[in-house]
């Protein structure tokens, strides 16, 4: 959400950001809020000098009662009990003006960083640097399912069975590499001076709303039935919660954090879900980094966390690319986004593996969370990063790290998490 001062003082700037996000259908408001806002204020206003009005007047009515002047009290007396009425109403307008002001700025996107090429869908996100020599076969690489059930590591029968399409099971081997890649992932960000968090996995609907649009949540979130209740699309989610309604001391930050999360998702819109595959799923499991910072400090954060992730695949031998989103691609509450891409040399293309993003102060200000500077407070700037989410990635690493027989190799960083195993072997 951002400050409604800018819309007082600077309301084109508001549609010209609007209209860099092709959202036009919301001009109308920055309009309503500028105007309604005329209205909440006067009517604050009418309720402040009332209520300063009313504090005078009482002062006078104790002070012609010591003075023993019972009758001139009793006529202030009841022109102050009329006060109380108008007050009341006035109350009763500042609440329902507020309300409605709130309703239309959680709608209003946030103020994208001038860096942000302008775009309206992921087609025109533009490549910012690619890390890694593409990798190339002799042969024809399968299709990720086939590499997998080859080595006996995915059952997607049983699973659309038992749940239906968009879950699985994974086996043996593969089961104990997603693991291994998330137990590296974990300890790969605390070396990186990041402290391990494991968060609730249900949030109530007052986070949700803090930390991600409506249409966002529409799209994303599974509701408990009959309960305030909502399963985690992503960590980041119950990890900013952690802060809401908080005043930071300054000297504490920044908050580094790194968690693990299951993930759930309807993955709802043109997309779809897969009928036959592990790209866009359900459920699924995911590291991610969370940075609670001075905003000041956002922007450099900003480029190490994406950096983080560039360097976590590349120690994993898997060639990758780094993606700035622009301005269409931007969800309503980013600043600015990295995602960081995987090399599929089946598809002979990248696919998105990760995502970074800066969302300055547009979650703090929805959720209440606030630094204490000396005698200054002021809103803090967040971050999140996707470290890793299998098993997505498992379709790039196991296409990156196929032989000619089917067996995959596996890297000398995942060895240890691996039983010292160089290979999954074919079944």
């Amino acid at each position: 959400m951002i400050d409604i001062k800018l819309i007082r003082e600077n309301k084109e700037l508001v549609k010209e950001n609007i209209k860099k996000k092709f959202q036009d259908h919301k001009l109308p408001l920055v309009d309503e809020v500028y105007e309604l806002d005329i209205k909440y204020r006067e009517a604050k206003q009418k309720a402040d000098n009332l209520r300063s009005l009313r504090n005078s007047k009482s002062d006078e009515i104790g002070l012609l009662m010591r003075e023993g002047k019972k009758e001139e009290a009793s006529k202030i007396k009841e022109e102050v009990s009329k006060y109380g009425d108008e007050i009341k109403s006035l109350e009763e307008d500042e609440n329902r003006l507020s309300e409605e002001i709130r309703k239309r700025m959680l709608q209003i996107p946030n103020i994208i960083a001038d860096s942000v090429p302008i775009g309206k869908d992921s087609s025109e996100n533009v490549e910012v640097a690619t890390y890694g020599e593409k990798t190339k076969y002799s042969y024809e690489v399968p299709y990720h399912i086939d590499i997998l059930e080859k080595l006996g590591g995915i059952d997607l029968d049983s699973a659309r069975r038992v749940s239906g399409n968009g879950f699985y099971y994974l086996v043996g081997d593969i089961a104990r590499l997603h693991s291994a890649i998330l137990t590296y992932a974990r300890d790969f960000m605390i070396d990186k001076g990041f402290t391990y968090v494991i968060p609730p996995f249900m949030i109530r609907g007052e986070v949700v709303n803090g930390v991600m649009s409506f249409e966002e949540m529409d799209a994303m979130m599974y509701k408990i039935e009959g309960e305030d209740l909502y399963l985690i699309g992503t960590s980041e989610h119950s990890m900013i919660g952690k802060f809401k309604d908080t005043i930071i001391a300054a000297t504490e930050l920044p908050y580094t954090l790194t968690s693990y999360s299951p993930c759930f998702r309807k993955e709802k819109g043109a997309h779809g879900i897969e009928e036959r595959g592990i790209y866009r799923i359900h459920q699924f499991e995911k590291q991610e980094m969370i940075v609670v910072c001075e905003p000041k400090d956002s922007e450099k954060w900003f480029e190490k966390l994406y950096n983080y992730t560039v360097e976590f695949f590349r120690s994993m031998e898997i060639p990758v690319r780094a993606l700035e989103c622009c301005s269409g691609d931007l969800a309503d509450l980013k600043y600015k986004s990295i995602d960081v891409e995987a090399w599929s040399p089946r598809q002979q293309k990248y696919f998105e593996v990760g995502s970074c993003s800066n969302l300055t102060d547009a979650q703090s200000r929805r959720l209440g969370i606030r630094i204490k500077n000396g005698n200054e407070k002021y809103y803090a700037h967040t971050l999140n990063n996707t470290v890793v989410a299998p098993p997505r990635m498992l379709i790039a690493f196991i296409e990156n790290h196929l032989n000619l027989d089917g067996s995959i190799n596996i890297p000398k960083v995942l060895r240890p998490y691996m039983g010292n195993k160089e290979k999954i072997e074919v079944k």
